[in-house]
């Protein structure tokens, strides 16, 4: 089932899983423009309930609500760190083993963030949980399980292990990978954005909403880059 701009992965019980496309705002942003939320009431007809968000640039599942008290549990549970989320990212270098990243993050310039120096005193505590899923001649997949829930988390936790996105404008590289770059022969791009993706989010069992996991597949530039690795070794 699909609701035009975003796949359905989940619809019951109040809660609505879709898998958000990379390239698209949650909620509407300062420069204008379509937002997913905004799709979404469109073409339902109703009202839909944000419950947390991902980058614009980040695809995979995203947790929406049906009424206001589905609403209140299930941002209560992703405030209070019940709500499991696993991303899948491609990063730079081999990730050989797994790794648990404490490394508080404050507030830097332009929207960014970055790791907070010794006894900053506004430094907020950030976990991140990353181990390896592949690993290739220079680069790997690996899957990230944030157990706090700071912006740009990820991705400047594993810009800290030195596997860094391997396509980030504001943390990293900013040009496109080509086929060519990622092991290929062609010049046809490839990544042209951070290649994060929500794989999976799980809910235990709250107020009116029984316990469920969701699954979110890898998108095609990701499956596309991942061919490519594969096939050069």
């Amino acid at each position: 089932m699909s609701s035009g701009s975003a796949r359905i992965l989940f619809d019951g019980a109040g809660v609505l899983v879709v898998d958000k496309p990379a390239g698209v705002l949650v909620i509407p942003g300062r420069e204008g423009g379509a937002s997913l939320r905004d799709t979404l009431e469109a073409e339902l007809g109703r009202k839909v309930y944000v419950v947390h968000r991902l980058d614009r640039d980040t695809s995979g599942a995203l947790v929406f609500a049906l009424d206001a008290g589905v609403h209140r549990a299930l941002s209560q549970a992703f405030e209070a760190g019940k709500v499991r989320k696993r991303y899948r990212a491609l990063v730079e270098g081999r990730l050989e083993a797994p790794q648990w990243v404490d490394v508080p993050l404050v507030a830097g310039r332009k929207g960014r963030m970055r790791a907070a120096r010794p006894d900053e005193p506004d430094a907020k505590p950030s976990r991140t949980r990353v181990r390896p899923v592949e690993t290739f001649a220079r680069a790997s997949l690996v899957e990230a399980e944030p157990v706090t829930g700071r912006t740009h988390q990820i991705r400047i936790h594993l810009l800290s292990l030195g596997h860094p996105l391997l396509v980030d404008h504001q943390y990293g590289r900013e040009a496109p990978l080509t086929e060519g770059d990622l092991g290929g022969q062609g010049t046809g791009e490839v990544l042209t954005r951070t290649p994060l993706h929500a794989a999976r989010v799980e809910w235990p069992a709250l107020p009116g909403v029984p316990a469920h996991a969701v699954e979110a597949p890898l998108p095609p530039d990701m499956l596309r880059a991942l061919e490519l690795l594969r096939a050069a070794g």
